[in-house]
């Protein structure tokens, strides 16, 4: 095994911490704002996202500071996008889930082969953000939106906005040659 980078190790554990205090934020706050005919198992489903992040918070924290870390005070930035719908909320939170998966991959990457609890931790950490991302997905599909695995709520527009770049360039060039010819 090699040797456990403790700084990143530390760096990576307070970054959870601080992105899961915010989960708790994010989340509570989409607990509060969820309206429609489908409000209530969302807002559960909101309130246990908050609960489990700030469980996620403390497991970080409790491994942080048994590494001989100092755990932040700070929380994660929380951006307000001042969009309530259920399927702005949803797609919102996919967005959180895919950035928290992100975090432990990276954690994984630095622990592997160093620390076996730590790599465990990860790969738990990973497999319990896939599926929350799982879940949103399918709770999405409920209000007209599909997802691919692992593909982020804004991909779709972006390759809709490249796709008219190309084909109003595609357009220039063919007025340019048009006018070429003669």
């Amino acid at each position: 095994m090699k040797e456990l980078d403790v700084d990143a190790t530390l760096n990576l554990l307070n970054r959870i911490m601080e992105f899961e205090l915010a989960g708790v934020v994010r989340y509570t706050h989409y607990s509060l704002m969820v309206a429609g005919p489908n409000r209530i198992p969302i807002v559960a489903f909101m309130k246990a996202q908050a609960t489990e992040s700030l469980l996620h918070a403390q497991t970080a924290g409790e491994i942080l500071v048994g590494l001989g870390g100092h755990p932040t005070l700070s929380i994660a930035e929380i951006p307000e996008s001042y969009k309530h719908s259920v399927k702005d909320i949803l797609e919102e939170s996919l967005s959180h889930e895919r950035s928290a998966l992100e975090i432990y991959k990276s954690l994984l990457e630095v622990v592997e082969d160093s620390s076996v609890y730590l790599e465990e931790y990860a790969r738990t950490q990973i497999a319990q953000e896939e599926m929350h991302g799982l879940e949103v997905r399918k709770m999405l599909r409920d209000v007209g939106v599909h997802h691919a695995h692992g593909e982020f709520p804004h991909a779709h527009a972006e390759a809709q906005r490249d796709e008219k770049k190309k084909d109003k360039k595609e357009k220039k060039e063919k007025k340019k040659k048009k006018h070429e010819d003669d």
